[in-house]
């Protein structure tokens, strides 16, 4: 319904920000790693997702494309509700996140509030079953498709940005000229993950 919502903050409170766009103050449920990032009084923009019930329609908010997609990912597995999608990318950027879905780190998904191993579980096999297990194991050995040869860093946070709900192409664009020698894995997908937000 909305792509993004841009004004002033009127209000932060935990887990909400009212943004005055237009004359309408609208509450938009939102992460920490947003909050800690906008100011009451000053000027946002926030890219948006509806979440309708039979009983409430919410808006959450969020400073970064990849943040939203992060979201929406997260959305897609049984058992993951806005609240739990919202502690998750409360505690782990979005570049964390993926890497901890990838690399199936149990214990950095249940730092977040609500989640439990069992269900960290079923984010790392659900999540990584959407790429399918022959790309993980393909793009484990022989490199990112497009966007490297030889395998490596470059791979791994290639298979991140997919876990992430970024096709092969948005993703092998978004890694191309990435310093692999020189940064870490985690600054790879960051630096990856600025630039793909701003293909779409």
């Amino acid at each position: 319904m909305f792509y993004y919502i841009s004004g002033n903050v009127e209000l932060i409170e935990k887990g909400l920000a009212v943004v005055d766009a237009g004359g309408v103050g609208y509450a938009l449920n939102a992460p920490l790693s947003t909050l800690a990032k906008i100011k009451k009084g000053e000027k946002a923009r926030l890219y948006t997702y509806m979440h309708i019930r039979e009983d409430a329609a919410e808006l959450y908010g969020f400073l970064t494309l990849a943040e939203l997609t992060a979201f929406r990912q997260l959305l897609s597995v049984s058992g993951v509700g806005p609240r739990v999608a919202l502690g998750l990318l409360s505690v782990l950027s979005s570049e964390k996140l993926a890497l901890a879905l990838l690399q199936g780190d149990e214990k950095a998904l249940t730092q977040a509030p609500g989640v439990g191993k069992k269900l960290a579980q079923r984010m790392i096999l659900e999540l990584k079953d959407k790429l399918g297990a022959s790309d993980m194991g393909g793009l484990s050995r022989q490199g990112a498709p497009g966007a490297a040869t030889g395998g490596g860093k470059l791979a791994e946070a290639h298979a991140a940005l997919l876990v992430l709900g970024y096709s092969p192409a948005e993703a092998a664009s978004a890694l191309q000229g990435a310093d692999e020698e020189g940064l870490p894995l985690e600054e790879i997908v960051r630096a990856a993950l600025k630039k793909a937000s701003g293909l779409r």
